[in-house]
């Protein structure tokens, strides 16, 4: 079967591409060309590129390929969707028809144009399962007593937060909320949150919205998360097992390791 893969940033769709070659799945890749690397081309069995805004031209591409089920793989950041981007007659449509404009509801409304043109979105892990997250403690160092109840806090703040769609982490130091993540990322969060903090310790929890599906927006961290993370003085990572996509997961823990950095999967 051919899939289509909708190629945002980062190694997300990197992954994916040499994990499909590997399971003999043939991919045509929809190149976003504000976010993917030119690196996906060389990856994919068929590459299209198209502009953020243009809606129309990827439900053309699939039908000319003949794609019925697509995945979408990357970030594309928020901030872009409301500054970059040159909407076509399709999206402009869908824009004026949605109650807000967060994840949740362009995404979907997204999601169900694309099924009314007979393609459907699949789990966007489905090449990376060993990948996600597992349940435990996956770094040698565990959390300590401080660090467990900062992330016990943190985790029940986040969950609260997800259902408004405003982001998935929030930086935690001493049992309070320092810095809540929105369009900006984790990573200027983290760095936003330790100009607050004066070099103290903080925990980095992040969490998937309770949706019952892996469709999009799936929560990534990977070696570049270790990277701020050390930078910022964040000691530990909490992450929803088997709804988060840990990239270069086995270097991403070795690093972590190396940083002293404890790295817990909760459920």
């Amino acid at each position: 079967m051919r899939y289509g893969l909708i190629a945002g940033n980062g190694r997300f769709p990197v992954l994916a591409l040499e994990s499909a070659r590997r399971l003999g799945y043939q991919i045509t890749v929809i190149a976003i060309q504000e976010e993917a690397a030119k690196e996906v081309e060389s990856l994919a069995d068929r590459c299209h590129w198209i502009s953020l805004g243009q809606l129309s031209k990827l439900i053309d591409i699939c039908k000319k390929e003949e794609i019925v089920e697509v995945m979408m793989c990357g970030q594309v950041k928020h901030a872009k969707i409301f500054s970059s981007i040159v909407p076509d007659w399709r999206l402009v449509k869908l824009l004026a028809s949605l109650p807000s404009k967060n994840t949740d509801g362009l995404i979907g409304g997204v999601r169900k144009i694309l099924a009314d043109e007979g393609i459907q979105l699949r789990d966007s892990t489905l090449l990376l399962k060993p990948l996600l997250a597992v349940t435990g403690v996956m770094s040698k160092r565990k959390p300590d007593k401080d660090e467990a109840v900062d992330v016990e806090y943190g985790r029940r703040v986040a969950n609260a937060l997800a259902g408004f769609d405003v982001g998935q982490s929030v930086a935690i130091c001493e049992r309070a909320c320092v810095a809540v993540e929105a369009m900006e990322g984790t990573d200027a969060m983290l760095r936003r949150a330790a100009g607050l903090v004066n070099g103290r310790r903080m925990a980095l929890v992040k969490v998937a919205r309770r949706l019952e599906h892996l469709l999009f927006d799936v929560p990534v961290v990977g070696l570049e998360t270790v990277a701020v993370m050390k930078e910022t003085g964040t000691t530990v990572l909490s992450v929803e097992a088997g709804r988060t996509l840990m990239l270069d997961k086995d270097e991403m823990i070795a690093a972590a390791d190396r940083a002293q950095i404890a790295v817990v999967g909760s459920e």
